[in-house]
């Protein structure tokens, strides 16, 4: 294993039997994001590393979302914090407060209408945030500034791999 001092996710395997694995050192598998990568904090990106991408791997793409929102008890819809495409399968993960991108990567527009990282900002209760990376057979096409319905589109059929990391938060941690 390339990252043996990181806390690894649990595993999701893939329809082709091989195992992505993504981990952070920033938070813990179900653990609570620190406050430097929130709206109350530097509101900054995790460090993010994965490993075990398969070979038939072309392309990866990153999702970041909320189930939670906008309140953990009564949910009513998934708040998108975070989109990337086309991230090299050479890449092994982004550094916290990610500034360049790798080359070729793009941005998708999340919830906020922007591209780039947007930190756990809940307006009530602790809320999970699933970072889900994606194994692709393909590179996508340069989609422009894709929303998450836009992207998983592209994305359907070419799914050979993933994995996820859940951290929680909220505000007050």
């Amino acid at each position: 294993m390339i990252y043996d001092d990181l806390t690894w996710t649990r595993i999701f395997p893939s329809l082709k039997g091989v195992d992505v694995i993504i981990s952070s050192k920033a938070f813990p598998p179900e653990g609570s994001i620190p406050k430097v990568h929130t709206c109350e904090g530097r509101n900054v990106s995790p460090e993010l590393a994965w490993d075990r991408v398969p070979a038939a791997a072309r392309s990866l793409v990153l999702i970041v979302d909320d189930p939670d929102a906008p309140d953990p008890a009564a949910p009513r819809t998934i708040w998108v914090h975070w989109i990337l495409y086309n991230i090299p399968v050479d890449c092994p993960g982004l550094p916290e407060a990610v500034s360049s991108l790798p080359p070729g990567c793009m941005g998708g527009v999340n919830d906020w209408q922007r591209t780039g990282y947007g930190g756990p900002c809940p307006p009530i209760g602790r809320h999970r945030y699933f970072h889900k990376l994606y194994a692709l057979d393909i590179v996508l096409p340069d989609l422009g500034r894709p929303n998450k319905t836009q992207l998983e589109h592209a994305m359907r059929g070419h799914v050979i791999a993933e994995a996820q990391l859940i951290g929680t938060y909220q505000k007050g941690d």
